[in-house]
């Protein structure tokens, strides 16, 4: 699904995005409510980027990766982590592209996700390669999301890719070393 947001930039640089994990969920400009193999999932698109809320009967995730007035914890490279019953990864890495490179990339991802039954992305005013997109697929009883986030004035496209997956519970009559 792809949708114009009615809204400014609020991150206007890369260097601007942190990454927070358990906040409650933020208003959001646009969303895509999915179920997949049981699980509910639902993409965000906020004015200051993304969130992703997953709950399941263990419980609720949420990922948010977006200008977040003081916070204090930047977009890492990676995380490995446990939450309740869940091990959640993420990823996240920054291209620098040259201008006729970020357009060719731009709409290549805009019509990857646009045409996507699981996919949200949000063009932003001003320039038809602003956005933020979300695309999120179920895989083996985990749920994988990736997201883009573009800023062409600087020719930053920031990626992440999320995992989220039952932890395996240690098998009681395992032989022991």
């Amino acid at each position: 699904m792809l949708t114009t947001l009615n809204t400014a930039y609020s991150d206007t640089r890369a260097a601007d995005l942190a990454w927070a994990l358990g906040r409650e969920p933020l208003p959001a400009l646009a969303t895509l409510d999915l179920e997949l193999q049981g699980l509910k999932l639902q993409l965000r698109l906020l004015g200051a980027s993304h969130q992703v809320l997953l709950e399941e009967e263990r419980g609720l995730c949420s990922e948010t990766v977006a200008c977040i007035p003081g916070s204090s914890t930047p977009l890492p490279l990676g995380v490995a982590k446990r939450v309740d019953d869940w091990e959640y990864e993420f990823a996240a890495r920054v291209e620098e592209l040259p201008p006729g490179a970020f357009a060719g990339r731009a709409q290549e991802l805009l019509a990857l996700v646009s045409d996507h039954p699981h996919g949200l992305a949000g063009v932003f005013p001003g320039s038809p390669h602003a956005f933020t997109a979300m695309l999120a697929r179920c895989h083996e009883g985990q749920v994988h999301w990736r997201t883009w986030h573009a800023y062409p004035q600087d020719g930053q496209l920031v990626a992440t890719r999320t995992r989220v997956g039952a932890r395996v519970a240690a098998h009681a009559g395992a032989v022991r070393a």
